[in-house]
């Protein structure tokens, strides 16, 4: 291990060790699913807060969302809970999945393959999830 990743590892210690003083139900906190405790904002809701209710000429809250992706996945798409609620917003306000798709192809050269990959899986669980619950 090298010295980053062991301070990183540190770190992380340190902090499992206070939040267990502060909260010892906080030693078990995982973020995996913590994406699911956000509720889908409405589209309204978007366009108000994300898109151009306050610069007209700006971007809407479609456009918004795409960029935001672009950018957690250019940044490695490591962020799954991230990932996956502006996937949601994205189709709220929106998007097509072939346009996340090429949101998603067109970053993977700055995110490279691996991260194109992992965004498209994540995104492939998130369209199944919006088609099931459409189905119901």
């Amino acid at each position: 291990m090298n010295d980053f990743a062991k301070t990183y590892a540190r770190m992380l210690e340190q902090g499992a060790a206070m939040a267990r003083a502060m909260n010892p139900a906080l030693a078990e906190f995982a973020p995996e699913g913590f994406d699911r405790l956000f509720p889908t904002m409405p589209k309204d809701w978007l366009d108000a807060v994300l898109g151009n209710a306050f610069n007209p000429d700006g971007l809407d809250a479609r456009t918004r969302l795409l960029v935001t992706l672009a950018g957690l996945v250019a940044a490695g798409a490591t962020a799954q809970p991230q990932i996956a609620l502006t996937l949601r917003h994205a189709r709220e306000a929106g998007a097509s999945e072939q346009e996340i798709a090429e949101t998603i192809w067109q970053v993977s050269m700055l995110g490279g393959l691996p991260a194109m990959n992992r965004a498209l899986a994540i995104a492939r669980e998130v369209f199944d999830e919006l088609n099931e619950e459409g189905d119901e």
